[in-house]
């Protein structure tokens, strides 16, 4: 067997093996399955819930339609029933199921019966289906009951044998999860007699439905469909176990490819492909070709929308493709997802085409020969021919204005260039004119203009001149020549025309992915991602939008940023962005989950997270959204994300990075503790306790200085423990930077006050740039601080009557500040070691005045600001040392 096989197989087994487990996690769902209302599947769910209340499981009514019927009513005895949600309509109240009811009950098993049911307007789902999805995956067994009929793949086949469309639908890709499908079947003469007698309808309605739905060859065709139907399940259910237990074959199925235009029998082939892939056990997808040749049309776009939606609701992939040759997208993108199957519907007639052999059928057999081409035709397709014929004919009225106006200009050049011109040269003036009609209009319209041309042409300059007839064969030809040029012309002008504007559609989506991946990477937080991502949205869309992100404190969403400012959101919107978030999926408008909402929720998702909601609020002219317009937004907002998700990182990381800094200073604070402070505390009770012992014993001059030895070594002590409250005041667990804007000269002028108490001799003096310095985004008690300690080091060390000097230096991103003294001076071995913990040099910061301390919580808070301190050496040679502090500008500078 190939390595790509075995390959294969287990990364089927693999998946198997996955989905059970996902399925074994969540809720269990069991359906009732019928053929027809009224052959007792409320009855048989009921008799099944009694049975699992008898044996002790907590079972809950969530909803029941008795429909009058006693039998059934008297099943409900001894159950609890979840009280149901009322909605105000306008012409009376409706009660549904209430999901949140339930959620919050949280039984082991919910009974929710019809679940096919379209729930009424303002409930959180369109589709009853979705709340029992909300409930499974939330962990809560369920049973339904669902009718034949109401499977979306089997709508069209229901649709021919009854000759009814059913509306309310549910998606196969839901009834797959079904651990366990129920088949109840009633023969059809009893389910006729049921009827009859009243037990299924109201006897007014019991007749009219036995004259049209009721038929004894529909419900027998039914009934073949929900016995297939069970028998599939049953078999795919061992299909799945032989899977995940690596018991039996593993098939590898290539994938099923379906092209649909938007077109009436878009949904169709959807539902045919959908089949076809189920009983293949193969992957499929439903694509689109953008050729540009429609794009101004609402009503197909709302069809091919309504098709896509349908095809993931039935478990497909969709995809968007855009370019002008349809076979060869189509073709290209089979060849690069594996596909064996390409299902299209029949082409619309179009002779010249077909004798070309340039219908989509025909390119499909001549160049994909590895394919299987499976073409549908359907009752649609020569009503589609038909009306998309008459749209041709129908353009607007100005174009063929338009056209009729050019091809006359044209014809009057030619009667002014007659003079000069032989015959055969005043066909360039049509073909001319032909080009002009075809870049500006459509297809249609450059025909029309091209067939004036021809009669004007062939009329008025063909001898003999004023007749339709052509005296010779060469002016036959020419003539010939000429429609068959202005025809081949207009339709190249055409293309070109669709060509530029799908560019140009595609340099607009790159040109604002692009503005938009530029912003982003510039955003120093999620605030300015935020503000970049709404600003994008509001200018793209002309639309309103808003970022909610998860309040740290409450976890309620709350707006990061908003265009406009003041835009507010209603409770339905907020409820919405709530299960948007929650759910990590769409909500609100376009999509099928509390639709009520004038806003389009789309979830945020990275980092294996839901990071918070978009809120995109369209203009309400735009009820249908086209594929571009769709997948544009889709992409900025998933930069958002991506660009949330890097933020977030990011903060980690300094947080990581700040807490190494806090612990690398904690640690050196207590060695600090224990091996500093012992010696000027020794000091000082070794003096004290020599004057307690021997007071006047002592000369004057001998008391004194041990005086003078208790007062230096208590402010050496002093300056120990205020290093030690510099630092504690902090917090902790994290150094946490309470940054602000403020200018470098202040800090500096502060540490001046400061060494000048310390140190009254030492002078200081400044060198700094001539343009202003910018301003610095930093914690300003830390900075000052640690530029203190650096002043104070080498204040210590530098001799009598030298001035320590502070020059600042500045590159594109960071600030450099120099701290020069000159005394000893360090040498090159040890410069990079002084910052370590009591690493001693008799001559730097490390000698025998120095503590090991200040320099190090000198490093550890210009870290903490992401900059960095080094010891260089000094500028006169071997004498004296330079520490450089390198701190990053920030580039927004307040207003």
């Amino acid at each position: 067997m190939p390595e790509a096989t075995r390959t294969d197989e287990r990364h089927a087994k693999a998946n198997a093996l996955l989905d059970q487990i996902e399925r074994e996690a969540s809720g269990r769902l069991k359906v009732f399955l019928g053929a027809a209302p009224g052959v007792g599947k409320t009855y048989a769910m009921l008799s099944a819930a009694r049975e699992l209340k008898r044996q002790g499981l907590d079972v809950v009514v969530g909803l029941v339609e008795t429909h009058g019927r006693a039998e059934t009513q008297a099943l409900l005895d001894g159950l609890e029933l979840l009280p149901r949600r009322a909605f105000a309509g306008a012409e009376r109240a409706h009660d549904e199921f209430d999901v949140d009811a339930a959620l919050a009950r949280k039984p082991a098993l919910v009974l929710v019966d019809e679940l096919a049911h379209r729930n009424v307007s303002g409930s959180r789902h369109e589709r009853r289906y979705q709340d029992i999805e909300e409930l499974l995956d939330a962990g809560i067994d369920v049973y339904t009951t669902v009718n034949i009929q109401h499977l979306e793949s089997l709508n069209d086949v229901v649709q021919q044998i009854t000759g009814v469309r059913v509306r309310e639908t549910v998606p196969d890709a839901f009834f797959d999860r079904a651990r366990d499908v129920v088949l109840i079947d009633l023969p059809p003469r009893e389910l006729i007699e049921r009827l009859r007698q009243g037990k299924v309808y109201l006897p007014e309605l019991a007749s009219s439905a036995l004259e049209r739905f009721f038929t004894a060859s529909n419900l027998t065709a039914l009934r073949e469909l929900a016995m297939q139907t069970a028998a599939d399940r049953v078999d795919a259910d061992l299909r799945e176990v032989q899977a995940a237990q690596g018991s039996g074959p593993v098939p590898v199925r290539r994938r099923v490819l379906a092209a649909i235009d938007g077109s009436d029998n878009s949904e169709y082939l959807v539902r045919f492909a959908r089949r076809i892939a189920e009983r293949r056990q193969a992957a499929w997808t439903v694509v689109h070709v953008d050729s540009g040749r429609n794009s101004g049309d609402a009503e197909q776009q709302a069809r091919l929308d309504a098709a896509l939606r349908l095809a993931r609701r039935l478990g497909g992939e969709t995809e968007s493709l855009r370019g002008h040759d349809v076979a060869g997208e189509l073709l290209g993108y089979a060849g690069r997802n594996s596909v064996a199957t390409i299902v299209i519907g029949r082409t619309r007639e179009r002779p010249w085409a077909r004798l070309l052999n340039r219908t989509l059928s025909q390119q499909l057999l001549q160049r994909g020969a590895h394919f299987e081409l499976t073409i549908v035709a359907t009752p649609m397709a020569r009503a589609r021919a038909r009306r998309a014929l008459l749209q041709g004919a129908n353009a607007p009225l100005r174009d063929y204005g338009i056209a009729l106006l050019v091809s006359l200009v044209a014809l009057g050049l030619a009667h002014v260039a007659d003079r000069v011109l032989s015959v055969s040269n005043l066909s360039q003036i049509f073909t001319v004119a032909v080009l002009i009609v075809a870049v500006r209009s459509r297809m249609s319209v450059a025909v029309f203009s091209a067939i004036v041309c021809f009669f004007g042409y062939n009329f008025f300059f063909a001898p003999p001149r004023y007749t339709l007839a052509i005296a010779n064969g060469s002016d036959a030809l020419t003539v010939v020549l000429f429609l068959a040029t202005a025809l081949i012309c207009s339709r190249l002008a055409t293309r070109l025309s669709t060509q530029v504007q799908m560019l140009r559609d595609a340099n607009a989506h790159a040109g604002t992915l692009g503005r938009l991946g530029r912003d982003l990477a510039a955003a120093a937080d999620a605030g300015q991602v935020a503000a970049i991502g709404v600003r994008t949205l509001s200018r793209s869309f002309d639309a309103q939008a808003a970022v909610l992100t998860p309040d740290t404190m409450t976890g309620l969403l709350v707006a990061s940023a908003s265009a406009p400012p003041s835009l507010a959101l209603s409770a339905t919107d907020r409820a919405a962005a709530d299960w948007c978030l929650q759910h990590d999926q769409p909500a609100g408008r376009y999509t099928d989950t509390l639709n009520a909402s004038t806003c389009w929720l789309l979830p945020l998702s990275g980092d294996g997270s839901t990071l918070g909601v978009v809120a995109l609020r369209l203009p309400r002219e735009e009820a249908v959204l086209s594929p571009q317009r769709r997948d544009l937004v889709l992409a900025i907002v998933q930069d958002i994300a991506q660009a949330l998700a890097r933020t977030r990182l990011a903060d980690a990381l300094e947080n990581a990075r700040v807490q190494g800094e806090t612990e690398r200073l904690r640690a050196a604070l207590l060695s600090s503790v224990s091996h500093d402070l012992r010696s000027p505390l020794s000091a000082m009770l070794g003096s004290a306790e020599s004057l307690q012992r021997f007071g006047t014993q002592i000369p004057a001059g001998e008391r004194d200085e041990l005086l003078d030895g208790i007062v230096a070594e208590g402010q050496r002590l002093d300056r120990y423990i205020q290093n030690l409250l510099d630092m504690t005041r902090l917090g902790h667990g994290t150094l946490k930077l309470a940054r602000d804007w403020v200018a470098l000269e202040e800090i500096i002028g502060s540490c001046a006050l400061r060494l000048r108490k310390v140190f009254p001799d030492v002078a200081v003096e400044r060198e700094l740039p001539a343009e202003p310095l910018p301003l610095l985004y930093v914690h300003p008690a830390l900075i000052e601080q640690a530029l203190f300690n650096i002043m104070e080091n080498a204040a210590k060390f530098s001799p009598p009557g030298a001035a320590i000097r502070i020059r600042v230096l500045r590159d594109a991103s960071q600030l450099l500040i120099d701290v020069i003294d000159r005394g000893p001076g360090i040498p090159e071995n040890e410069r990079a070691r002084i910052f370590d913990l009591f690493y001693s040099v008799e001559r730097g910061d490390r000698g025998k005045q120095g503590t090991g301390l200040g320099l190090s919580i000198c490093q550890g808070m210009i870290g903490a600001h992401g900059g960095s301190v080094q010891a260089l050496p000094g500028e006169g040679g071997d004498d004296g040392t330079v520490i450089r502090v390198t701190l990053p500008l920030t580039a927004a500078e307040p207003a």
